[in-house]
């Protein structure tokens, strides 16, 4: 046999066995939905209904970061809390951090119309693909099999942090001339970049931390607002 040919096909052995490695890891937070139950200032929030939904039904950042606390304490992780979140048109997205390492742990989102409103789902893309730690593609079947993170992944990825944002302002000058990076939260296995022009955030994309291939946030619509919230927590 070609020694090439025979190269190959351990390489994608190799490859295959890894991707079914991590899709049987029960390493993972994110569960494949969880929904909460609001009730304005009429009282404290019921965790595991859906919402009911009227035309007048919308949720405030307030009432997010709530929903993403409550999220949490189902958890029952102390480390975990959450950095960030940023008001979008058609959700609000979340950034869960570790308090001892500052390192980014996992992104999620709580959407604010249509049937799912209310409902805190994984982000889709590199949280549920790239994160070596906290996600994996089982988050989306339901994972969070046995409240633990993956004990194996550290904080290093051959590409670092400044390469990354070369990669990101790179992809931006193809795509999206004349913005730039605004802010970036590493996590397990890529970076999460904000860009935008001027003083106004347009979107966000990712970069993984092993090959360099970035990933459009496709799913977010018009940036509203954020607020940040590290540091404030007890």
């Amino acid at each position: 046999m070609n020694g090439k040919l025979a190269i190959g096909i351990v390489l994608t052995a190799l490859g295959l066995l890894g991707t079914l490695a991590l899709m049987l890891t029960p390493s993972l937070y994110l569960r494949g939905g969880y929904e909460v139950e609001y009730c304005s200032m009429m009282g404290p929030s019921m965790i595991g209904q859906p919402i009911k939904q009227t035309p007048e039904s919308s949720i405030s950042l307030d009432q997010a970061k709530r929903l993403a606390e409550q999220y949490l304490d189902s958890l029952g992780v102390e480390d975990l809390a959450v950095k960030e979140i940023m008001e979008f048109e058609r959700n609000f997205y979340i950034v869960f951090y570790e308090r001892k390492t500052g390192a980014g742990a996992f992104e999620a989102l709580i959407w604010k119309t249509g049937s799912s409103i209310g409902r805190i789902t994984p982000e889709p893309g590199p949280n549920m693909m790239w994160n070596t730690k906290y996600g994996g593609p089982m988050v989306h079947m339901g994972g969070w099999l046995n409240r633990r993170p993956n004990p194996l992944p550290s904080n290093y990825m051959p590409i670092d942090e400044d390469e990354a944002r070369r990669i990101g302002q790179k992809y931006l000058d193809e795509y999206f001339p004349g913005a730039e990076i605004k802010e970036t939260t590493q996590f397990y296995g890529y970076y999460t970049f904000d860009f935008g022009r001027g003083d106004k955030i347009h979107g966000m994309f990712s970069v993984n931390g092993y090959s360099g291939q970035v990933w459009y946030h496709s799913w977010h619509g018009s940036f509203i607002r954020m607020e940040e919230y590290e540091g404030n927590h007890g």
